[in-house]
């Protein structure tokens, strides 16, 4: 049986619920729906374990605000003793379009304050995510309001199927591995 940190990116607080940035949150929400499982306040961030198949998942929402992400990463990945080839983070991306969903093996943070911090404790940006596209519909000099900000309405509708298949790649991350995941979803 291998164990698998699943850590999904976002702010804790009512004010950042739903926003764009809490995407990380939200895929991992609706796994835990998918699975019947709930979170608990652990230490650095709510938590959640389940089992898929063989495999033993602990997911992970850190409430140290998305720019110290790294410090529950680093934490949680000590306590379960979680090799760094089965760590799975889950992110916005300002580059993808609207609902495109990309895993990477790894790769730079793109400006990224949350990869940054992971990839700072860590020491290595040799980490698989997957990255939901949010697109980049703001003016300049508006990223911040625009990752703050509420999907419109269009986005909303499209919204649940998107995060069945985030749910989907995540099972396949901890099942299949990343390279046949990445072959079968990358493209869709």
């Amino acid at each position: 049986m291998s164990k698998f940190l699943i850590v999904g990116l976002g702010n804790i607080g009512p004010e950042y619920e739903a926003t764009r940035h809490n995407i990380g949150f939200m895929m991992l929400d609706a796994f835990a729906k998918a699975s019947n499982i709930v979170f608990t306040d652990k230490r650095y961030g709510a938590v959640a374990e389940c089992r898929v198949k063989n495999q033993q998942l602990v997911l992970l929402k850190p409430n140290t605000y998305m720019n110290l992400s790294g410090n529950a990463v680093r934490y949680w990945m000590q306590q379960e003793q979680i090799e760094l080839d089965h760590l799975l983070v889950l992110v916005d991306d300002l580059a993808l379009p609207f609902g495109a969903l990309r895993l990477k093996a790894r790769g730079s943070n793109a400006g990224h304050n949350g990869l940054g911090n992971i990839q700072e404790l860590l020491g290595t940006d040799n980490y698989a995510r997957l990255r939901f596209g949010l697109g980049n519909d703001y003016p300049k000099g508006g990223q911040i309001d625009f990752v703050l900000g509420h999907f419109t309405e269009d986005q909303q509708a499209l919204l649940p199927q998107r995060l069945d298949t985030a749910v989907e790649i995540i099972r396949s991350f901890c099942l299949a591995g990343i390279e046949r995941t990445m072959c079968q979803y990358n493209n869709k």
